[in-house]
């Protein structure tokens, strides 16, 4: 992320779709467990401080603790919003992928959500303000909609080159001690992010899933309007009314905003 003085530069992350608006203004738990039926079952309890959700996937209990550490940076202001193409487009289905995640080491795929009816793919990374301003929101929105259905995949395709502070190592330590509900994947190659038409961080990507179809992008934009440094609360608004949308059945019929952060640090000499 470009850093002049204290003041952020953002991207906006969007499709031809969006012009419009644009122009408008102790150890770690194991996530080795794949995930083969929502129909879960949740039972919390109180430890200390600390908020313990369990999830039983056939017969495997997951622990995740809903708790994190203030990590919110303050973005004094905006100084320049930049645009950036995506080749997403709502409609088109759900690239393949096979990922590590370096917390566990295990290796995750697409077809391992295949019995779910929705997923997000989240695009993120450890340092961009951007993110780290939504990440306690991040594992609610999670602890609200797996249970109903959703599952959620977060990636980190960023260049160790350029940002090695969003390396495997760092990016391990971040998911236990975020305690994220869901699996945080490396992209080294960064194919992956090529694949989605990911231009930034954070991005979404909502899919659904309707029998033996394949996973079919519904949604592309904006968390909510909750920027770091403009105090206005996180809420996930825009995200949490299309999976509410998704997993009802319905439509989503209200404006697609685009998603601004920090651009994906691509490999020196990708020509990306």
């Amino acid at each position: 992320m470009a850093m002049a003085s204290t003041l952020v530069q953002p991207l906006y992350c969007s499709t031809p779709a969006f012009q419009s608006a644009l122009t408008r203004s102790p150890a770690a738990p194991s996530t080795s467990s794949k995930l083969t039926s929502w129909n879960v079952k949740r039972t919390s309890a109180f430890f200390g401080d600390s908020f313990y959700t369990r999830f039983a996937f056939r017969g495997a209990v997951k622990w995740r603790v809903a708790e994190e550490r203030s990590m919110r940076r303050k973005a004094v202001g905006v100084v320049q919003a930049k645009r950036m193409e995506s080749s997403a487009d709502v409609a088109t289905r759900a690239p393949d992928f096979q990922l590590v995640e370096p917390l566990t080491g295990d290796t995750w795929e697409l077809e391992d959500f295949e019995a779910f009816p929705a997923l997000l793919v989240m695009f993120i990374c450890n340092h961009c303000p951007f993110v780290i301003h939504l990440k306690k929101d991040l594992v609610k929105l999670a602890n609200s909609y797996q249970p109903r259905g959703l599952q959620i995949v977060a990636i980190s395709s960023n260049s160790v080159v350029t940002h090695p502070q969003d390396g495997p190592e760092f990016m391990a330590e971040d998911a236990k001690t975020l305690r994220y509900p869901f699996p945080y994947l490396y992209d080294e190659t960064q194919e992956v992010a090529k694949a989605y038409g990911a231009v930034c961080t954070p991005e979404f990507f909502l899919y659904k899933k309707e029998g033996p179809r394949p996973f079919e992008l519904v949604y592309h934009g904006q968390y909510d309007d909750s920027r770091p440094g403009n105090d206005i609360p996180v809420t996930g608004r825009d995200i949490r009314e299309a999976i509410e949308c998704v997993l009802s059945g319905r439509r989503i019929s209200f404006p697609q905003r685009p998603s601004i952060g920090c651009s994906i640090k691509w490999a020196p000499g990708s020509n990306t």
